[in-house]
């Protein structure tokens, strides 16, 4: 079992690497994969070092899974080239992701639409992921007619430059910016390019990527995505309506039980989930402040934090490796 991590020296190239350790993936040999002016460079995986190669000689090398996380324009170049080697490619841009006939998967949810054909799977969105981990089961319960979601995402979402500004511009040191703005101690309501209909390029993500994993077009999503100046994970304020009325009780029972998300929801002693405390090298998506909406029928808030390095991007990756492995589809 060769396993390829293309984008290895980036944020979410190194959690893959780390989570690959942790979960005690099924793997003979890491391929380590990044730029050219990082070619030579060792990463450390299960305590071994492994040397950094190109793309051209890791498509030679013809790994069995390519976990890509560089980009949507190396991955439109580069995963039909990994593809065609027979290699299955899980890929964590958005290049792929509502292409017709590729799987758009969060395992809890839909890993069952994956089959021995399918050689490019793309991996959602971070913020997509951890709502729909708790929309999907009450989807099943209540039917939704309409989200209404408010993002509050860290910067590292945004990858190292912007982990790198925010800390300069804590010190008042000078270096190179990600964002048009200053990030510390302020809010930025834009994350990615802005659309022709006014919606970032993140927001239009939410919106249509919540509809392909859930399969159902139905759904009226709306969304506004702001980067925050915060570690750990990102943050999600969701107002959900239903065909039926939801009864709280019940709705924590079901969202209690759903596979990987963790309910976190007690007003008297101050508990609800947050990023720093909760969500920060967890796995797990964490829900609270759990309430009926009393200005519409049918409808709650509540409030959905997960680390976006880990479930948003490099763990969900890893999780749908693990089921090409346990299914044979590899």
């Amino acid at each position: 079992m060769r396993i390829a991590v293309v984008g290895a020296t980036g944020l979410v190239g190194k959690k893959m690497l780390q989570i690959l350790e942790e979960r005690k993936f099924p793997y003979d040999e890491i391929i380590p994969v990044a730029s050219e002016k990082s070619v030579g460079q060792t990463v450390s995986c299960c305590g071994k070092e492994w040397s950094v190669v190109s793309l051209a000689t890791a498509v030679a090398a013809s790994p069995d899974i390519a976990l890509f996380s560089a980009g949507g324009e190396t991955s439109l170049e580069w995963a039909p080239k990994f593809a065609e080697t027979g290699c299955v490619v899980i890929d964590n841009s958005s290049a792929w992701r509502m292409a017709e006939g590729i799987p758009l998967v969060v395992p809890e949810i839909n890993a069952n639409s994956i089959n021995a054909h399918n050689k490019i799977i793309a991996n959602p969105n971070c913020s997509t992921i951890q709502m729909v981990m708790v929309l999907k089961p009450l989807h099943d319960l209540y039917k939704i007619k309409r989200v209404v979601v408010s993002t509050y995402q860290s910067v590292t979402g945004t990858g190292k430059v912007a982990v790198d500004q925010l800390m300069n511009e804590r010190v008042g040191k000078e270096g190179e910016k990600a964002y048009a703005h200053t990030i510390d101690m302020n809010l930025i309501p834009q994350i990615d390019v802005f659309q022709s209909n006014g919606y970032t390029k993140e927001e239009m993500k939410m919106i249509l990527e919540t509809k392909k994993i859930m399969e159902d077009n139905s759904i009226a999503v709306t969304a506004t995505a702001v980067r925050v100046p915060v570690m750990g994970g990102h943050s999600e304020s969701v107002n959900i309506e239903f065909e039926n009325a939801p009864d709280i009780t019940k709705v924590k029972e079901v969202l209690s039980a759903f596979p990987g998300i963790e309910v976190v929801d007690n007003i008297e002693q101050k508990l609800y989930p947050m990023p720093l405390i909760h969500a920060a090298e967890s796995d797990s998506v964490f829900v609270g402040r759990i309430r009926l909406d009393e200005s519409q029928a049918n409808t709650l808030n509540c409030w959905i934090v997960s680390d976006n390095l880990r479930k948003g991007a490099a763990t969900n990756a890893v999780q749908i490796a693990e089921y090409l492995v346990a299914n044979k589809l590899v």
